[in-house]
């Protein structure tokens, strides 16, 4: 008996230090996932201090099974060998839940993948509009021989807009403009707004002629049936070979060239899109020479607004005459921070500029 109860008491215990080293081992796994990401800190404390209790738990038991299998193996009476053996009824207990001290462990880790899974998906829903933003008006263009472009973006509310402007090659000698703004704000104004930029650009590609663009935009947006979405739009086209800058606007507010130290408005010559189905768009030229500039915009900076006067055309026009040799760029933002000093606060539409300027 003095050494039968000691060997069963070791058995009981190492199989016990054996659950207890396998807790551990998963939850230090838990714990340091947790020191290496951005969690709650009251989720990497009890996830520690499990982790802790379950080191000390396996220290116990493997020091009792030592114990037990060194009486087991020993002479001493049977009073003592009764005695030890009793270190092993805390491992026998430890037995009796071996199974939850390892779904413990097992949930602990899969809480872990379930928040960082849930930090993926949130992440991506963060980056999702800045996305479709990036599409509607990308930061930055490729470069075009002989044109310096210059680009702002800024949605009202969120990073969804029906604002969207285009920059792209005709051809060899021709390079499109474009800008436009769709009635409304959020997800469903900017997929019509990415749908008429693209089919824009397929019907530029198509007809040399803007207006004939426009007018075949108008009929395909209409077939789109998109209810009360109306699409105001400018296309300018410039030709460096036969230097002309040959523009159509659907109910756009005018857009400007600065060309022999004038600032020339160039107005609709259209309505707006999916207004009239029988509606007709023309185009007009002008000519267009060497550090003449254009500017584009959406009205989200012509309605900027101090008490009931609006900034409107003339302040546009008037940082235009006060800086016209300025970088496309450097432009661009002149005319943001005009209209933000001119309202004394905050911007409260979307907004979209376009300034072209050639160098050549």
């Amino acid at each position: 008996m003095r050494f039968v109860l000691p060997g069963i008491a070791a058995i009981v215990s190492a199989v016990a230090a054996i659950v207890w080293i396998r807790a551990a081992v998963r939850q230090d796994r838990v714990v340091k996932r947790l020191a290496s990401e951005n969690v709650d800190p009251d989720l990497w404390r009890l996830a520690n201090n499990d982790y802790r209790r379950d080191i000390q738990m396996a220290i116990f038991t493997v020091l009792a099974t030592i114990a037990c299998a060194a009486v087991a193996f020993s002479g001493v009476g049977l009073f003592s060998a009764i005695l030890v053996s009793a270190l092993a009824l805390p491992s026998a207990v430890t037995l009796l839940y071996s199974s939850s001290q390892s779904e413990i462990a097992r949930l602990a880790e899969a809480r872990v993948e379930v928040e960082q899974k849930a930090r993926e998906v949130l992440s991506q829903e963060e980056l999702a509009p800045l996305q479709w933003a990036a599409r509607l008006a990308p930061s930055k263009f490729e470069s075009f021989d002989g044109l310096e472009i210059g680009q702002a973006y800024e949605a009202s509310s969120g990073a969804m807009s029906g604002d969207f402007y285009d920059v792209f090659e005709i051809d060899g000698d021709r390079v499109a403009a474009v800008i436009g703004d769709v009635t409304g704000h959020g997800i469903q104004p900017s997929i019509t707004a990415l749908q008429a930029k693209y089919l824009l650009r397929a019907f530029l590609l198509q007809f040399r002629d803007p207006g004939q663009a426009l007018q075949e935009l108008n009929s395909q947006m209409l077939v789109l049936e998109r209810g009360e979405e109306f699409i105001s739009l400018a296309v300018l086209v410039f030709d460096s070979d036969a230097n002309t800058v040959r523009y159509a606007s659907a109910g756009h507010p005018a857009s400007f060239v600065w060309h022999s130290r004038e600032v020339n408005a160039l107005g609709a010559t259209g309505p707006l899109l999916v207004l009239d189905p029988n509606a007709k768009y023309h185009s007009r030229e002008m000519r267009w020479e060497p550090d003449d500039v254009a500017v584009l915009y959406t009205d989200g900076l012509a309605e900027a607004r101090s008490g009931d006067v609006l900034f409107g055309e003339d302040g546009i026009a008037a940082v235009i005459k006060r800086d016209p040799t300025v970088a496309a760029g450097t432009l661009t933002q002149l005319l943001i921070e005009a209209a933000r000093d001119f309202s004394k606060a905050p911007l409260g539409d979307d907004l979209a500029i376009l300034v072209v300027r050639r160098d050549k």
